[in-house]
């Protein structure tokens, strides 16, 4: 998908903020049993065609409305993915600035997720 310059401008400045990690890291942190919350940010038609398994769905244009009574601990880990990571940046910044102290963005999304073959629900 082409973004538009001005959406492009606005992720990248979010993302001088969040912390990333790809696949591999999130597939290390997961076999490592590091406690997280795996969230998926898409749009609801997206997460109901198919989401990564174990993801709970907390769509982009709630999530900062529902945060805190979802998960009203704010030192978690929250690894946060959209279709390729641009989405999930900017939510990892917004809820950065609620408090959440430790908001990962997923690099590559949901794309890099079913490139590898991994385990999805639908």
């Amino acid at each position: 998908m082409k973004h538009s310059p001005g959406f492009l401008a606005l992720v990248n400045d979010a993302k001088s903020r969040v912390r990333e990690i790809d696949i591999d890291g999130y597939m290390e942190m997961r076999a490592a049993g590091a406690a997280h919350l795996l969230i998926d940010t898409r749009e609801e038609s997206e997460w109901a065609a198919g989401h990564v398994e174990g993801a709970i769905h907390l769509g982009k244009g709630i999530i900062e409305r529902d945060i805190e009574t979802r998960v009203p601990d704010k030192s978690l880990a929250l690894v946060l993915y959209c279709g390729g990571g641009y989405r999930s940046a900017l939510v990892a910044d917004n809820l950065g600035r609620m408090g959440y102290e430790n908001c990962i963005s997923l690099d590559g999304g949901w794309r890099a997720w079913n490139e590898r073959g991994l385990p999805v629900e639908r």
